[in-house]
């Protein structure tokens, strides 16, 4: 899917002041690539791609202080005027005049960060990845439960904004309620967030919109968090084997990344919400190596052999 950003939400969203070149704020980023111009200070183009944003940093514009005022000037020029969507220069750069009037002349914007070149090239490429990653919206409730991104999944009215509110009320953080959005930074990496509209906000069955950081306070909620489970909520089905043991390891796949699933039946008098919150903590024993149900066996079979106590 095509994305683009505006650069007058790209200013605001990454706190940045605007120097010159203040009617470009209308056009948009359109890939997630940061370009660094030093070889184009030297008046070397022919790999530039002008479809990329431009971030100076301190040795690219004392490398240009260094250069005759009129080869400057023309490799400045020549920069703006192959139309890249906006220049950013970092905290500590002396601007060279030239960058404002160029600014003003071809419409594009001058921008400045409050950071070093090195945590500005990061935060500006970490915020293009994330705004031009593919999405998938999943039905569900995402909740960290003691650091674990826990996606719960389930048919409608089943019971998942209840499991979240009892989950919050436990002490864990509610990310998004009732629509996920999840995207790959890169396989294994699986970031899960809310709807800017929704975040915040729960719809609770018989109550209405509750928003959970006025009702439970600030520490009830997190903006995004990395999945590492999900658990689906489904009703009994007596005539459904359940893994009593917890040996089958069942799997669940968004984009190229595959995370562990666990389903559980839903019955009147169960706490679900202790059972959610049980499933997410032995998943995270399992990733720190420890593996209750493969233990029991082991020592089941140990019993059985005569080995054992």
């Amino acid at each position: 899917m095509n994305r683009s950003i505006l650069l007058s939400k790209f200013q605001l969203d990454n706190g940045l002041e605007l120097l010159a070149g203040e009617k470009g704020l209308s056009r948009c980023i359109t890939v997630d690539e940061v370009s660094r111009p030093g070889l184009e200070f030297t008046g070397f183009f022919d790999f530039f791609d002008n479809k990329r944003m431009v971030l100076v940093g301190s040795k690219d514009a004392a490398f240009l202080g260094t250069l005759p005022e009129d080869v400057r000037k023309k490799n400045v020029e020549k920069l703006f005027s192959l139309n890249p969507p906006c220049i950013v220069f970092s905290k500590n750069v002396k601007i060279d005049s030239l960058f404002y009037e160029m600014a003003d002349k071809y419409n594009i914007p001058l921008f400045k960060t409050k950071l070093r070149t090195t945590p500005s090239s990061s935060k500006l490429f970490s915020y293009l990845q994330d705004n031009f990653a593919e999405r998938l919206s999943v039905h569900g409730t995402l909740m960290d439960i003691n650091g674990m991104g826990t996606l719960i999944i389930g048919k409608s009215g089943i019971g998942k904004s209840e499991t979240a509110l009892d989950l919050i009320k436990r002490g864990h953080q509610l990310i998004a309620d009732d629509l996920v959005e999840i995207i790959e930074k890169e396989p294994g990496n699986l970031i899960g967030s809310s709807p800017e509209i929704l975040r915040r906000y729960m719809e609770i069955r018989g109550i209405g919109i509750v928003d959970v950081v006025t009702m439970f306070g600030a520490s009830s909620y997190r903006d995004r968090k990395n999945i590492r489970l999900v658990v689906e909520l489904e009703e009994w089905n007596e005539n459904k084997y359940y893994d009593r043991l917890g040996l089958d390891s069942e799997k669940i796949k968004y984009f190229n990344t595959e995370i562990a699933k666990v389903t559980i039946p839903v019955l009147p008098g169960r706490t679900v919400a202790l059972l959610v919150e049980s499933a997410a903590m032995n998943e995270k024993l399992k990733l720190l190596g420890h593996n209750a149900a493969v233990d029991f066996v082991s020592k089941v079979d140990s019993k059985a052999a005569g080995k054992g106590e």
